[in-house]
């Protein structure tokens, strides 16, 4: 059985780790490349690391803050944020990250994707689906940093970008968001259970018994949180030893 992972999110903004409530109301939560250090020490699996202003504001992600990471951590991290073209994803693969993740390119174009996985093959590629539901069977796709509604099934986009070459999903849960009342175990399990590719659960996490569901429940890969873990909420490697305890496959 392979091992459930971890993964701690570095939303960035200004150079500064943000986090917020809703995709808004952001606060400082510190300097990125010393919270990847203390998450390599802390028994993080992996990272990710989202400019989460890159798209709109229609710029590059920064590269220079992708090498001072890589110098600093020996686990694995994908960053994602304003990366439209193959030659970004090449500059910030050569700069140390592991993966990339792409967003609201790949529903303007989904043929980036396809293009991605081809020349970097698809380990290298996420995708990062936002979605806010829209009734009680529907959940709709959002793009630049949950600004515009889709108006995609986010179950149909999921098995297109699987289609198209992805290697894994980042889902995340808009209403869930910063709000800590646990994931939204349904879509992630509707999507878990549509297509073969890992599936990161995102947005919710607020206690240990909300990994747990993820894993067991909404049949999750990963499950991804960050102001519970910038904030010392809770701790990692008490999260993975609860998870063990529980029968869940953990790297300890």
């Amino acid at each position: 059985m392979l091992a459930k992972r971890i993964i701690p999110c570095l939303d960035i903004k200004d150079g500064r780790v943000v986090k917020g409530t809703n995709f808004v109301n952001l606060v400082d939560a510190g300097d990125p490349v010393e919270a990847a250090k203390a998450y390599n020490k802390l028994g993080a699996d992996e990272l990710v690391l989202l400019d989460i202003t890159a798209t709109n504001d229609k710029r590059d992600t920064m590269v220079d803050l992708v090498e001072a990471v890589a110098k600093n951590i020996f686990i694995p991290f994908t960053v994602g944020g304003g990366i439209k073209t193959v030659g970004e994803i090449n500059k910030i693969l050569r700069a140390g990250a592991d993966k990339i993740s792409i967003n609201s390119p790949a529903v303007t174009n989904p043929d980036f994707i396809n293009e991605a996985s081809k020349v970097f093959g698809s380990q290298c590629v996420v995708v990062a689906i936002d979605v806010k539901k829209k009734d009680s069977d529907n959940w709709e796709v959002y793009i630049n940093g949950g600004r515009i509604n889709t108006y995609l099934d986010a179950v149909k986009w999921a098995k297109e970008v699987e289609e198209r070459g992805a290697g894994e999903i980042l889902l995340t849960s808009m209403d869930r968001d910063g709000v800590k009342n646990g994931y939204d175990l349904e879509i992630t399990k509707k999507i878990a259970d549509s297509v073969s590719i890992p599936v990161i659960a995102s947005g919710g996490a607020g206690k240990l018994e909300d990994f747990y569901d993820a894993f067991t429940y909404a049949n999750a890969s990963a499950a991804l949180a960050a102001s519970l873990f910038h904030f010392n909420i809770i701790e990692i490697q008490k999260l993975k030893e609860y998870l063990k305890q529980r029968g869940i496959s953990v790297r300890l």
